[in-house]
């Protein structure tokens, strides 16, 4: 274990009253740009940060997320971006990989890191964290998790005993840190474990021979220590699980793990689609023991392509849900993206591609889930992608991109916007637009499609929301220095683009 002690720059956010717009939080230039890339293969767009999480206590706040993120997978490392009263900022790096660890540490074996998770104890003095630790060259990779006890400042992270690998074939992917409600040196940190022809933790899962049960460890020590990693839901041949993650019962510490869960038929050649399900389990013995996966819904996502150039993918949240549960109410959330065109195991065309945003809900603890309904879908057939929920109160919110405003045959660019709807007291949805511009996708860092990432943050926060959000720095009419294709390590010819995108900090009343 190590504890990273980078000197932090001060980052300055206005206040936002309602919504309106964002202020950036993650600094340029990069604190890791200057970490060497060696043998390497794959894009490094220094500056491109992706795929924030946030933790919110009282005014306190933490984000994490990718820093200079890589074409074929993670980033330089984990930034950081911590806050007292969400208004003053302050900037560092989680300590995950060699980019930012010294030689003495045992993560300084690892190259890139990637999938950062962030929560608060309930009595908000510890911070837990986890990301993925792996290189590129070799595959050497691991789950790391660990704690802060300076509000986000420093970091004591480790590799989760059982979750570490050195064969190519072996790869930990889409990580989760809850930390427990009741109990404040309690954490719980869970991920899938792909076995298979794979060679990278953001490789594409599907395969024609692979399994990825869900595993589970906890720390009830302040994250100082995590317990022996253990499967949670095993998955035989060509089934799997992806993006799991626990929330937990205030009342009475029941554990909730939801996922992906790809099981068979599944049928992996282009145009053809698998059987993946939202599903969960539960423990109600603090993870000793959990139930067997039950169904909730079908995804029946397709994925998000440019509009007006299918051959232009943009690389979303599709595939993997986000949740919530009521503290109050102990009622549960999941929304997920699916596609309205969706034909099981037909080869569809890429411009028949379209997403909307579904929710479901369940009062009796999961015994039964409400039909899912729709809280975001654009008549005009153009997608909307990578919802994540958060409840606070009476009032549930659910925030999402979408590219509305693009026109029909515009290529120069593909407008993108931020949005939240928030429903009070079980009414419908209502929708506020978060960016006050829209901003160029198509500027953004490319990572099997451009990418802004594959999850965003959302918590409550006072009476509200506070969401954290990736936008690129293009915005309309899309003639900046930072508009066109992202700058890349030995790009030839370089490009004006060398700070494509940034993270987003909003509060929503």
């Amino acid at each position: 274990m190590w504890v990273s002690a980078l000197s932090s720059a001060l980052v300055l956010v206005g206040s936002i009253v309602g919504v309106a717009g964002g202020s950036a939080v993650s600094q340029e230039p990069s604190p890791l740009a200057a970490c060497p890339n060696g043998s390497q293969t794959g894009r490094n767009y220094v500056s491109a940060e992706v795929e924030p999480s946030l933790a919110v206590h009282d005014t306190q706040m933490i984000g994490m997320f990718h820093q200079d993120r890589w074409s074929n997978g993670g980033g330089h490392g984990i930034g950081v971006v911590y806050s007292k009263d969400g208004t003053n900022w302050k900037q560092t790096t989680l300590g995950s990989d060699m980019c930012d660890t010294p030689t003495t540490s045992p993560l300084n074996i690892y190259q890139r890191s990637s999938d950062p998770w962030v929560s608060f104890s309930k009595d908000g003095d510890i911070a837990y964290a986890s990301a993925l630790s792996f290189n590129s060259t070799n595959n050497f990779n691991a789950v790391v998790a660990g704690s802060s006890v300076d509000g986000g400042a420093t970091w004591t992270m480790t590799a989760i005993p059982g979750s570490a690998f050195t064969q190519t074939n072996q790869s930990t992917d889409k990580n989760a840190t809850t930390a427990d409600p009741i109990h404040n040196k309690w954490a719980y940190t869970v991920w899938d474990t792909l076995l298979g022809p794979t060679d990278q933790p953001d490789d594409n899962p599907h395969a024609q021979a692979y399994t990825g049960p869900a595993y589970f460890s906890k720390t009830i020590d302040g994250g100082k220590s995590w317990s022996q990693a253990k499967i949670i839901i095993d998955t035989p041949n060509r089934q799997q699980t992806i993006g799991n993650i626990i929330v937990v019962d205030p009342l009475n510490d029941t554990l909730y793990d939801f996922t992906d869960l790809i099981t068979t038929p599944n049928t992996p050649f282009q145009g053809t689609r698998t059987t993946e399900s939202v599903a969960f389990v539960k423990s109600t013995d603090h993870g000793a023991t959990w139930s067997q996966p039950q169904i909730i819904a079908p995804f029946n996502s397709l994925g998000v392509h440019n509009p007006n150039n299918i051959r232009q993918p943009l690389r979303v949240g599709d595939g993997l849900e986000e949740v919530a549960i009521d503290p109050s109410s102990r009622k549960l959330y999941v929304v997920w993206e699916s596609s309205t065109n969706y034909q099981k195991q037909l080869k569809q065309s890429l411009g028949a591609w379209d997403d909307e945003i579904l929710l479901t809900s369940s009062s009796d603890f999961g015994a039964t889930w409400s039909t899912p309904t729709v809280v975001h879908h654009l008549d005009s057939g153009l997608p909307t992608y990578t919802p994540t929920v958060a409840v606070n109160g009476n009032r549930v919110a659910v925030t999402y991109y979408d590219n509305r405003f693009l026109q029909a045959g515009q290529t120069n660019a593909l407008p993108t916007d931020y949005w939240v709807s928030i429903s009070t007291a079980g009414g419908p949805f209502v929708e506020q637009r978060i960016t006050t511009k829209s901003f160029d996708q198509l500027s953004a860092p490319v990572a099997r499609g451009f990418f802004l990432g594959d999850y965003e943050g959302l918590q409550p926060s006072g009476s509200g929301f506070e969401a954290m959000f990736v936008k690129t720095n293009c915005d309309e009419p899309y003639t900046g220095t930072f508009c066109g294709p992202a700058n890349y390590t030995g790009r030839v010819p370089q490009t004006a683009n060398i700070n494509p995108t940034d993270v987003f900090v909003a509060a929503i009343a």
